[in-house]
């Protein structure tokens, strides 16, 4: 039997390292020196996906098929009609706390069905399936699961199941017969999860225990607590890597805080002896991820051109919808021919994609541009190369063949906000463009303004004198190499102009003003 710490099937050394600080806790799985996987969450900041409510219906909308729940929260939560009722036909695959529902097409509902059991004001409790991202509120859902450390309790239905990433059919029957023994109450259904295979029936029946205790306080929370409300909270970051990520192949777990080093070494204290021990507190010189080489991997995780091992590169740009991410060969130098030294830089490629769409948590649609393959064998090859490095990400991912544009497309399920757009604000200099106009345009947008300015006053007053003031940049421009253009236009104007340079003024910005009166006669939209 394999219990935590024994019989591990590789020799690959896994770690995960968590950074514990005042304002934000950091975890990160390194694997063999590599970091794989990463995690952020801010302790003052709430986190409600897996979190479950007593809502209240606000509103019913038939067009869209959905209802909008009042769940305290500063947007309405979003329940599409078919997740009004909890449904245990559905067959489930649950690992590491994440729910993939594969549910069979059902006819549409009718919507005075819906009105008469869920009518506007009526209570309901309901799951965030989906945090709030970006202007959307949060998504819900009535089929209820709480995972424990090997099990899953869902309330409401009749499941009993085994997680499908448990491939072993000994291993599935044993734990089918277990869940069938367990004294699990009337109207609740049990999953076993990963982590469950070769635990005992101890272990089994003590995770039971606490997930009905859970759901007790939930039931006594739902009669005493008017709607809306907070019937269960999953756990912070620290509690849920002890319950998902402290599987039998991690060699240690390592923790920079002494209060939190406490508290994983009481919670893996309940999983078994060997989790206790694997807990140790770093107590180095250096800051913990420093000292393991986490934080230089996430500076250049993180950056929009991702460099390949071969000499290649990713650049990945990140929409609220949509990933597009350009593979390049730039200094690749393959032994082989070119089909294979393109089919050597696809195939890496695809692998850091995986890696990248775990590491920044980001999801909806993935396009991948390819570099051309001409052969079907080489595009499969890739295909199934990604099918395998997608097998590790806990998220719900979809990927189709290459296409005849060499395009792979995918989708990558959603349940939060990427981790780039919850730790970064769009750059106050830029307003989130990326770029920013150049002199010549800068240069180009005052000659309009002034010539419009002129046309506007006409020729009745006496010369305008207008003073100019720009960037040190456009200023340098417009000296070096629009001098000219400027004196035609005084000319044909008749106005005299003068420039003044703010180099505290943003790069687009320009200001002209009546040289005498000091009244100002045209602004740019962009100041600061």
């Amino acid at each position: 039997m394999k219990m935590f710490g024994m019989g591990k099937s590789s020799k690959m050394k896994r770690e995960i390292v968590i950074n514990a600080e005042r304002l934000e806790t950091r975890v990160a799985v390194v694997e063999n020196g590599k970091l794989e996987e990463f995690r952020v969450e801010h302790p003052t900041e709430e986190r409600i996906v897996g979190s479950i409510y007593k809502g209240r219906i606000q509103n019913l909308e038939h067009d869209l098929q959905a209802a909008f729940v009042n769940i305290g929260l500063r947007k309405n939560a979003f329940l599409h009609y078919w997740d009004m009722t909890p449904d245990d036909s559905i067959s489930m695959e649950i690992d590491n706390g994440s729910r993939h529902r594969r549910r069979p097409r059902r006819a549409r509902l009718k919507n005075e069905d819906v009105e008469k059991q869920f009518p506007p004001n009526s209570e309901i409790i309901v799951q965030v399936t989906k945090g709030p991202i970006g202007t959307k509120g949060p998504r819900v859902t009535t089929t209820l699961s709480v995972p424990g450390r090997y099990l899953v309790m869902m309330p409401g239905t009749t499941l009993k199941g085994v997680s499908r990433k448990i491939g072993d059919d000994r291993e599935r029957q044993r734990l089918k017969k277990l869940l069938a023994r367990l004294p699990v109450p009337e109207g609740m259904g049990v999953i076993a999860r990963t982590a469950a295979a070769g635990a005992r029936k101890n272990s089994l029946a003590r995770d039971l225990r606490g997930l009905i205790a859970i759901w007790e306080e939930m039931e006594r929370a739902k009669r005493e607590q008017p709607a809306p409300c907070c019937l269960y909270r999953e756990p912070d970051l620290v509690e849920r890597v002890v319950r998902d990520w402290l599987t039998e192949d991690v060699d240690r777990i390592i923790v920079d805080n002494r209060q939190e080093y406490d508290r994983i070494r009481d919670v893996a204290g309940r999983i078994s002896r060997r989790a206790r021990n694997c807990i140790q507190l770093h107590e180095g010189d250096l800051p913990v991820f420093d000292h393991y080489g986490v934080e230089d991997q996430i500076e250049q995780a993180f950056r929009r051109n991702v460099p390949l091992a071969s000499g290649g590169s990713l650049v990945l740009d990140e929409t609220e919808a949509l990933i597009a991410i350009d593979v390049n060969t730039r200094r690749h130098k393959g032994t082989g021919s070119q089909d294979e030294a393109i089919l050597a830089v696809n195939t890496e490629a695809v692998e850091e994609v995986a890696r990248q769409l775990r590491l920044r948590n980001i999801g909806g649609l993935v396009v991948i541009d390819l570099i051309d393959m001409k052969s079907r064998k080489h595009q499969n090859s890739v295909y199934r190369a990604m099918k395998t490095a997608l097998k590790r990400d806990r998220a719900r991912t979809n990927v189709v063949p290459i296409s005849d544009l060499g395009l792979m497309e995918m989708t990558r399920q959603r349940a939060e906000e990427s981790l780039l757009s919850a730790t970064v604000v769009d750059c106050p200099y830029c307003r989130g463009r990326g770029t920013v106009k150049s002199p010549l345009g800068i240069s180009v947008e005052i000659q309009r303004a002034i010539s419009g300015l002129m046309r506007r006053f006409g020729r009745s007053r006496e010369p305008a004198k207008l003073q100019i003031v720009v960037h040190p940049t456009v200023l340098d421009r417009m000296r070096r190499e629009d001098e000219q253009f400027l004196i035609e236009i005084e000319k044909e104007c008749g106005a005299e102009l003068s420039f003044r340079s703010d180099p505290g003024r943003h790069v687009e910005f320009f200001l002209i003003s009546d040289a005498a009166t000091g009244e100002v006669l045209y602004s740019s939209k962009t100041d600061t």
